[in-house]
Formats: C-alpha cells, sequence, structure tokens
C-alpha cells in the first residue's frame, strides 16, 4: 500500500478549482488503499476553519468535503505559523479532525511519503 501526501497552498475559493480538484482526487485515492494525508499551509489553512464559508456562486462546500475525507479517516494537519499568518480568517482556530502541526511533521511527513503532491 502506497502513501500519498497532499500538500495544499490555495485559498479554499481563490475563483479556480485548484483546491476542488485535489479534494475529489484525495476521494478517489483513500477508499483504494493508499494511505493519504493532506497538509495545509499558506492561504489554505481557511479551509478548515468553521468560519470559513461557501461563497454564493460556488456550487462546492469545500470546507465539508475535507470534513468528509477525516470521517473516512484521511489525516489532514495544519501549519500551525500559518493561523496566525495567512487566510482570511487569521488567528481563527480550526475544525476538529485539522490537527495544528509544524513544518517538522510536515518533513516527517514528506520523507515518510512514496509520493508527494502540492496543489
Amino acid at each position: 500500500m502506497s502513501s500519498m501526501l497532499m500538500i495544499f497552498n490555495h485559498a479554499p475559493y481563490d475563483g479556480s478549482d485548484v483546491t476542488w480538484n485535489a479534494l475529489r482526487l484525495a476521494g478517489q485515492l483513500q477508499p483504494t488503499g493508499h494511505i493519504v494525508r493532506i497538509f495545509l499551509m499558506n492561504d489554505s489553512v481557511d479551509l478548515a476553519r468553521d468560519s470559513n464559508k461557501k461563497p454564493l456562486e460556488y456550487d462546492q462546500d469545500l470546507s465539508q468535503m475535507l470534513r468528509d475525507l477525516i470521517a473516512k479517516g484521511v489525516q489532514v494537519r495544519v501549519c500551525g505559523t500559518c493561523m496566525a499568518r495567512c487566510g482570511i480568517h487569521k488567528n481563527e482556530p480550526y475544525f476538529a479532525g485539522a490537527e495544528k502541526s509544524t513544518m517538522a511533521a510536515l518533513a516527517e511527513w514528506t520523507a515518510d511519503s512514496d509520493k508527494v503532491l502540492t496543489f
């Protein structure tokens, strides 16, 4: 069984489909037996905040997609430094299942993964 680390950098609702497609890929990989881990950094940290709400013009709730992945066993870690530095919702906490983390933990996950994908 291979392990996949997916590193997100984009703000959840930035006008592109980058985050949506990354979440869709994670959702396809996880049930096939791959170990899927997600690390959120930069403006993507808003994805794991309850205060992040889907804009009316978007048809997908990206934060709910992330919660669904967590419920299926996908490990999600979020940069603790980025909590105060990045995103629209600076300093707001992460929701349950999204673990506040560190660059050292990301380094460990990176070294331990068979594949690393960045979005």
